[in-house]
């Protein structure tokens, strides 16, 4: 059946990569000599305007790189667009350019010819070490008065125009939504033999089950779309656990799972080392290989985005990608497609902020925290230790039908004492209370002030806490991972978190100050970053933006 229908052209060519990803790692995962449990192929029809995407470029060269042989793809070759004539844009040999990635071409000169599709399609199962291209020379509007042109494409036909087609191809112009004998008896021989083939392949299920016991146990459950029982025991406890960056600590949440949670399956857009997404000794997905798990998608970021969506709608896979938070911009549309389709894909963004570095401005996220946030059903979560980051990938796997997107630190973050303070069991809250307002004594008393953070900030918010408690401000630490989160949550929650009787609160995030205000009240403030950033080490960007201390103290104290 069609598993997909993608809206902005490109994507779903890019889906359709992903989709052979993971038929061709499921395949070299499960398939034993006479049980060929996995094998099928993915179809996929494209138009001239999916061939000018960029996306299209990026996945065809990432298949072609893959030796994707499972994937046959239908060039609809038109020679339209809405404009016009594609030459008037689009004039590049498609044939060469497939071939120069890697592709097999072949060429239907008629799209009406059946015969010939029929014999380019044996064709293509004959090809067995590359991706197949099928360019069929097609008629835009065929049988329509303006066929053939770009008023075929886009423009409403009219009635009387309707008419004149139906008697161009030989029906009655004036039966309606009207599907012939002949049409329908030979669409629904589908049902027949697709009732045999799915009979057939339940019982070479059901004997591979018996023939290889624990291979056949993992392929059930892999294919239920349901995370193994009791996975959550494998998630590390971090005793003892030393001051690193929170991609770092991710790193080692991926590690720490792999072996619990086959179904992960991710990479990097040439970032792993500083993504820290490598699963260990788990092999690279590469030609050859595809039963690594290990995916080098190249610096290709928008299709790492767009085949992710394309592996999660193929299931039993939970694909992860990563890259730095500012190349999220790049993967902006297929982020969105995952949020509208309701599919779950984790995105390990690194890098989040000014905290970057010398790398400057350029790389430097400012407005991708506002940004990822704006997009419905998308939870953005940006832990702030060991412990948030543990629970952020417990919340994406558990949230198997929406993304995430994770926000993580270059720079190493403070360490917080969870046997004194909070759990960080309040992430999946969204927002909680991390440390609670304390007078001189140190007695926990209501607070004058709320301090809202995120990420790295939350180290520096806490230090101001205890400047502020002791100078007779008594003030509250919130911890704020994921806006979504607590967006969710009942009313009384809410107001225990931010009594509306404390209007002075100030929210601390490297991130621009669009949208705090929602939290902060019109009598709170920010110390945000609203401009770009500089190159300069960590420590002296963030003191030149004010997050330090001292700033934090100050304008606290202006809000009381």
């Amino acid at each position: 059946g069609v598993e997909i229908t993608t809206g902005p052209l490109g994507q779903g060519f890019a889906n359709g990569v992903g989709m052979a990803m993971a038929e061709a790692h499921l395949a070299a995962k499960f398939n034993q000599e006479g049980f060929p449990v996995v094998n099928h192929h993915i179809y996929c029809i494209c138009s001239d305007g999916d061939l000018m995407e960029g996306v299209s470029y990026e996945s065809a060269s990432l298949a072609g790189h893959l030796k994707l042989s499972n994937l046959i793809y239908f060039y609809d070759d038109n020679n339209i667009t809405i404009e016009g004539n594609t030459n008037i844009a689009f004039n590049e040999d498609a044939t060469k350019r497939f071939e120069a990635a890697g592709w097999h071409v072949l060429m239907v000169e008629d799209g009406n010819d059946l015969k010939a599709i029929e014999n380019a399609i044996k064709e293509a199962h004959k090809i067995t070490d590359k991706p197949k291209l099928i360019r069929v020379k097609t008629i835009i509007g065929f049988g329509m008065p303006k066929q053939g042109t770009n008023k075929a494409h886009s423009d409403a036909p009219g009635e009387e125009a309707v008419k004149e087609t139906k008697r161009n191809l030989g029906w009655d112009e004036n039966k309606h939504f009207y599907i012939p004998k002949e049409a329908s008896a030979h669409f629904r021989e589908a049902i027949k033999r697709g009732a045999q083939y799915e009979k057939d392949w339940d019982a070479l299920v059901k004997n591979y089950e018996k023939a290889y016991g624990d291979l056949g146990k993992a392929l059930k459950e892999t294919r239920t779309n349901k995370l193994p029982a009791g996975w959550e025991k494998s998630l590390p406890t971090f005793e003892n656990v030393e001051a690193k960056a929170t991609r770092a600590y991710s790193g080692e949440v991926i590690n720490a799972i792999a072996g619990t949670v086959p179904q992960l399956f991710g990479g990097s857009a040439d970032l792993a080392p500083s993504n820290n997404t490598n699963i260990k000794d788990a092999g690279d997905f590469e030609p050859e290989s595809y039963a690594g798990r290990n995916i080098h998608f190249g610096i290709r970021e928008h299709a790492m985005g767009a085949t992710m969506n394309g592996m999660a709608l193929y299931g039993s896979v939970i694909p992860y990608g990563g890259t730095f938070q500012t190349f999220s911009d790049y993967m902006r549309p297929a982020i969105r497609l995952a949020a509208l389709s309701g599919i779950q894909t984790i995105y390990v963004f690194t890098h989040d902020s000014i905290g970057l570095g010398e790398d400057g401005p350029t790389h430097q996220s400012v407005e991708h925290l506002a940004a990822m946030r704006a997009i419905p059903n998308l939870a953005v979560i940006r832990p702030c230790d060991a412990f948030e980051t543990r629970e952020a990938w417990r919340a994406a796997l558990l949230r198997d039908k929406a993304p995430t997107a994770f926000a993580f630190s270059r720079q190493k973050v403070q360490l917080i004492n969870r046997n004194k303070f909070a759990s960080a069991d309040g992430l999946h809250k969204g927002a909680y209370v991390l440390a609670e307002a304390e007078n001189k004594q140190g007695k926990s008393v209501q607070p004058k002030l709320i301090i809202i953070a995120t990420g790295s900030e939350v180290g520096l918010a806490m230090q101001a806490r205890e400047k502020l408690n002791q100078s007779g401000m008594p003030t509250r630490v919130v911890s704020m991972p994921c806006w979504e989160f607590f967006d969710e949550q009942p009313a009384k929650y809410k107001e225990s978190v931010f009594p509306q009787a404390v209007k002075a609160r100030l929210a601390i995030e490297a991130g621009v100050s669009l949208g705090w205000a929602k939290y902060t009240g019109d009598a709170g403030d920010t110390l945000t970053v609203d401009k770009f950033g500089a190159s300069a080490p960590a420590e002296d960007v963030f003191k030149e933006f004010g997050f330090t201390v001292e700033n934090v103290v100050k304008k606290a104290k202006k809000l009381i």
